[in-house]
């Protein structure tokens, strides 16, 4: 879609003033998507030359925010860690198409902040930490389950740029399960459930999204009963933070959340 009402766009690597009308530019798959009548100018993110995946020397991965879906992709498919096959997991979530793949930024997901954000399900399974760099120069690290505080809505100040997300060792040595439905066979997420088990201390994680406004994580120091890990997720997750749109009502989704998080208990008990 063209966006009439942008009148210039500027290179990130040539710093000028924010000011309102300003966006960051990733894959643009979203900006240019539909009409964005609050825009005048478009930074652009896409010659910053960011290295899309960083393997750190304590085991740790750091994703660019400027990392498209098909770099991690690729780059996922010879990751030697347990939790690999969940990166092309939630990647296929997307069920998107080529085009999409090759543009979309995991930055760009995470910033649209939209319940079914595969990119936000996957670091924040692996429990990412976002950096985020502000308009003063000064930077800030944010856990992604804090990052995306509603369906739209992240933490993010005016002007301040997600540089990228940090996903520690210990998450990607974990034992994965995944779990996702939709209401059409290639419809958006409407249910995205993920656990994670710690191979050292047999910890379970269970992440919850798609199904809420924000992505909620739950941590227990053994895998629980079916009952305790129901009550966790009932008190977690308030009667008004199950989304409602047409991928699916609450009471749908609330209903597959609880059934996909017995399974995956079942599963990883299974597996410790």
């Amino acid at each position: 879609m063209d966006l009439n009402t942008v009148v210039e766009t500027r290179d990130a690597r040539d710093p000028a003033p924010w000011r309102p009308g300003d966006a960051w530019l990733g894959g643009g798959t979203y900006l240019f998507s539909e009409p964005q009548p609050h825009l005048r100018r478009l930074v652009d993110l896409s010659r910053t030359g960011w290295t899309p995946v960083t393997a750190l020397p304590d085991g740790s991965l750091e994703i660019a925010a400027t990392c498209t879906i098909a770099r991690l992709s690729r780059f996922a498919a010879d990751l030697p860690a347990a939790a690999a096959p969940l990166f092309e997991q939630c990647c296929r979530a997307f069920l998107a198409s080529f085009k999409i793949w090759n543009m979309a930024t995991v930055g760009g997901n995470l910033c649209n902040a939209l319940p079914a954000g595969p990119m936000i399900s996957l670091t924040a399974a692996l429990d990412g930490e976002t950096l985020l760099l502000s308009q003063d120069g000064s930077r800030r690290r944010v856990p992604v389950t804090d990052f995306v505080t509603g369906a739209g809505r992240k933490v993010l100040t005016e002007g301040e740029l997600l540089r990228s997300v940090t996903l520690p060792a210990r998450a990607l040595a974990c034992r994965t399960a995944f779990r996702q439905a939709s209401l059409y066979g290639l419809g958006r997420s409407g249910v995205l459930v993920i656990g994670t088990l710690d191979p050292v201390d047999h910890s379970l994680a269970l992440t919850v999204t798609a199904a809420t406004v924000r992505p909620v994580r739950l941590w227990f120091p053994l895998v629980p009963g079916a009952g305790r890990l129901e009550a966790a997720v009932e008190a977690a997750v308030a009667e008004h933070e199950w989304f409602d749109d047409i991928h699916g009502l609450p009471a749908w989704r609330r209903h597959m959340t609880f059934r996909y998080a017995e399974e995956i208990r079942r599963e990883l008990e299974d597996r410790s």
